[in-house]
């Protein structure tokens, strides 16, 4: 079990789903861009899950997601005005926590190292968190945020979200992680696992739907009935 429980619920989502998924990929900018530093573009970023589905078609295809375990949750508009204004948060300027949203070199490394991972610069790149508070597509069309990873779809995602894509899709069969496992048991008991469809995201729901990408001619061909 991996030690954030937030990437670890990501990752249990994204498998559940049919996703191949890989943590932790390292990205920073070429040393030859024109605006390399030395100074403060030497140490590697990371995405912290990628996930590939083979069989889906489009943008949910590949998912790049950032996760942010903030305890007090994400203010939509708080931290959009944060970034766009450069505050500081924690005595680190706000921005370096996006900063592939951001910085035109860290946003060209950022795509590079999905395309280098998975054969394509298209994908939906995904921001989880905790808890969202506000609305949450003025982060998702924000347009410098959107033309920064090149036009790609941003969704955010909620805790609450993910539990309720976890579960349901959850069956008998045992699952691989403690988390999982322990959802699994917990909705065994009726404790969770009650999903109320109009409670989750739609724009969110879109990335991450359970069968909710497309499928290519061959997938949908093979598929059970």
């Amino acid at each position: 079990m991996r030690e954030d429980i937030l990437e670890q619920l990501v990752d249990d989502h994204l498998q559940l789903q049919g996703y191949f998924t890989r943590h932790n990929l390292k990205f920073k900018p070429r040393s030859d861009h024109l605006a390399f530093s030395k100074r403060h573009d030497s140490n590697h970023s990371d995405i912290d899950v990628v996930g590939f589905h083979p069989t889906r078609l489009g943008d949910d295809r590949v998912v790049a997601v950032s996760c942010k375990s903030w305890q007090s949750g994400f203010d939509v508009r708080s931290k959009l005005e944060e970034v766009t204004q450069n505050k500081r948060r924690g005595g680190r300027e706000s921005w370096k926590y996006f900063r592939e949203l951001v910085e035109p070199k860290w946003s060209e490394a950022f795509v590079d190292a999905v395309e280098a991972m998975t054969g394509t610069r298209k994908f939906t790149y995904v921001l989880a968190v905790t808890a969202i508070r506000g609305d949450r597509s003025l982060w998702e069309n924000h347009a410098p945020f959107r033309q920064a990873i090149e036009g790609n779809p941003i969704r955010v995602l909620a805790l609450n979200d993910m539990i309720d894509g976890v579960c349901s899709n959850l069956t008998t069969t045992v699952v691989p992680s403690q988390l999982g496992r322990t959802l699994q048991l917990l909705k065994a008991a009726g404790l969770i696992g009650k999903v109320d469809p109009s409670s989750i995201g739609g724009a969110a729901q879109q990335a991450f739907a359970a069968g909710g990408g497309r499928r290519s001619p061959s997938a949908r061909s093979g598929a059970r009935s």
